[in-house]
């Protein structure tokens, strides 16, 4: 599937990303999935706004030709414009949830698509255990910190804010 032929699918019930020309659907996000990514997506966007970036929750992201993801949540600069889809150039931070039906696509996959396109950051969110961040370093991911549920991890970067994983959806 080319990158036009992905685009004209325009807005789908379904969430379908495009690896190296293959289309990839992924089921739908579980109720604590969607809950952990409405928490981290709000306390980021509000800091990121206080500083001209803002924070979505699963846009497009171009990383190169034939190869579209869409992160839980970006941390992107952006011109004040809503839009579907973004170059990878402009995402400062891309989060994901591991969910069981995709963890190798969140932990190996998508994380080395990332380092790739150059995004800066990766937070990996461990759904029953903890958030990891990565800072990429060369052409790869370095584990910058692990922070336990139950404690807070402070972004310094590409944003200022405290995520407070205790007022998180606790979990399961």
């Amino acid at each position: 599937m080319t990158d036009d032929e992905y685009l004209a699918l325009d807005q789908t019930s379904e969430r379908i990303e495009l690896f190296d020309g293959i289309p990839h659907v992924a089921p739908p996000a579980s109720g604590r999935h969607q809950d952990i990514s409405l928490d981290i997506a709000y306390l980021i966007r509000r800091a990121a706004r206080r500083i001209g970036l803002d924070a979505f929750k699963a846009i497009g992201v171009r990383l190169r030709t034939g190869r579209i993801c869409i992160p839980d949540v970006a941390v992107v600069k952006t011109d004040g414009h809503h839009f579907s889809l973004v170059e990878a150039d402009a995402v400062l931070l891309a989060c994901e949830i591991v969910s069981p039906s995709n963890a190798v696509n969140d932990r190996v996959l998508k994380m080395g698509f990332y380092a790739e396109a150059g995004i800066p950051w990766y937070l990996l969110v461990e759904q029953s255990n903890d958030l990891q961040l990565y800072r990429l370093e060369g052409e790869h991911y370095v584990q910058h910190s692990v922070t336990p549920y139950g404690q807070v991890l402070h972004l310094t970067d590409p944003v200022d804010v405290r995520l407070d994983t205790s007022e998180m959806s606790p979990p399961r």
